[in-house]
């Protein structure tokens, strides 16, 4: 999958083919947020001025919409396969998983959380909410991603077709969808199973941003760092001070408190200064081991960080169980509320421990696959030499 938003690669030693650092900053800064927001932890707001929630979850559609490619609407299948594959397969082998840890936990504790394993919470409930299990509810966005890019695909095959596969087009009509969608939710229609299709007509039009920036602006943005930064900064200024809030939910499609028109505008202008900063950065770090490891293998952090925030907040449990100390731990919000987000002490700064683990671990686990799975497939290589020789 071009998308480097969710791309698993296992090379994280050298620098791919044709691999954009500044793209790959943004992919690593998108995913940090999404596990700090998880935390409440605003580590990246710069100061409050661009809240995660009203524009990191369209950033992750940008880059996706950015690295798409027309020339796969030459062999459609083809391409639906290697989504399928890269998206899906690994998404549905850890929803199992994570359905198996849920009901190991309930069967054996005393945790509520998640529901049964059933057909609809294995296969359906992953496209209708994402949040079955609960331990891996950050993964709502694969099968989102996964419809957003084949919906994307069969309209500009659609487009070609009837002549009219223009970017300015596409991106008119998609934000008019989703401004519509937003007004639905405003106006209180978008509920129950409509969700599922608010949250991916509401997300289509930032996947169009990524496209039309590739396609019409990327020539154009040649502007200085210091009145860059100065529209942009003063804009989200005025946002901040003339907005009921920036801040609404992408999953829920709910919590749009400025009309139809802002959420659009907060995602340009997150977008727009992340992008600048990533752009300023990858002569300084683009290359670096950790930064392009980080930002190949977002798929690994969104599916297992709020699974390591569990793991630590067991072993607090443990720590307030055995020994009395951590008096304050509250066992029953622990027990049922996957975002208790207990602090040592009270301290934000312990929100950095969550944060590194659920960032730092699944890399490991993702690491540890790919040596495995290298391994697997020498041995089986053997094996079929052996087989042919014999």
């Amino acid at each position: 999958m071009p998308d480097m938003s969710c791309e698993t690669d296992t090379k994280i030693n050298t620098l791919p083919k044709g691999y954009n650092a500044a793209f790959g900053i943004l992919s690593a800064l998108a995913i940090v947020m999404v596990a700090a927001g998880h935390l409440g932890y605003n580590i990246l707001t710069v100061g409050d001025l661009f809240p995660y929630y009203s524009f990191h979850v369209p950033l992750f559609m940008f880059i996706s919409g950015y690295f798409y490619k027309k020339e796969e609407q030459q062999r459609p299948y083809f391409y639906i396969k290697k989504k399928a594959c890269r998206l899906l397969v690994p998404y549905f082998i850890w929803n199992v998983i994570y359905g198996l840890i849920a009901w190991g936990l309930r069967a054996g504790g005393n945790f509520t959380l998640g529901e049964p394993i059933t057909v609809k919470t294995l296969f359906l409930d992953p496209f209708l909410h994402g949040y079955q299990y609960l331990y891996h509810f950050a993964a709502w966005f694969v099968p989102v991603l996964f419809v957003i890019e084949v919906m994307n695909l069969f309209m500009r095959m659609v487009l070609r077709a009837v002549h009219l596969e223009d970017e300015r087009l596409i991106l008119a009509g998609t934000l008019a969808v989703g401004m519509t969608v937003v007004w639905l939710s405003i106006t209180g229609h978008v509920w129950g199973l409509y969700k599922m299709p608010g949250r991916i007509l509401f997300l289509y039009p930032c996947f169009q941003m990524g496209q039309f920036y590739r396609c019409k602006l990327e020539a154009h943005d040649r502007l200085g760092n210091l009145p860059y930064f100065a529209i942009v900064l003063g804009i989200q200024v005025l946002l901040n001070l003339c907005c009921n809030g920036l801040a609404y939910s992408s999953v829920w499609c709910t919590a749009f408190a400025n009309g139809p028109v802002i959420p659009y505008v907060t995602v340009v202008t997150g977008i727009a200064f992340w992008l600048r900063v990533a752009k300023v950065l990858a002569p300084v770090c683009g290359g670096n081991r950790a930064v392009v490891c980080l930002g190949q293998n977002t798929f690994s952090v969104m599916m297992h960080h709020i699974m390591v925030f569990m793991l630590i907040k067991m072993m607090l449990a443990g720590i307030a169980g055995r020994t009395g100390y951590l008096a304050d731990f509250d066992f029953e919000r622990f027990y049922t509320d996957i975002d208790y987000c207990y602090l040592v002490k009270g301290s934000e700064a312990f929100k950095m421990v969550y944060l590194a683990a659920g960032i730092v671990l699944p890399l490991m686990l993702q690491r540890g696959l790919a040596v495995l799975r290298m391994r697997a497939g020498r041995l089986l290589h053997r094996l079929g030499r052996n087989v042919d020789l014999f």
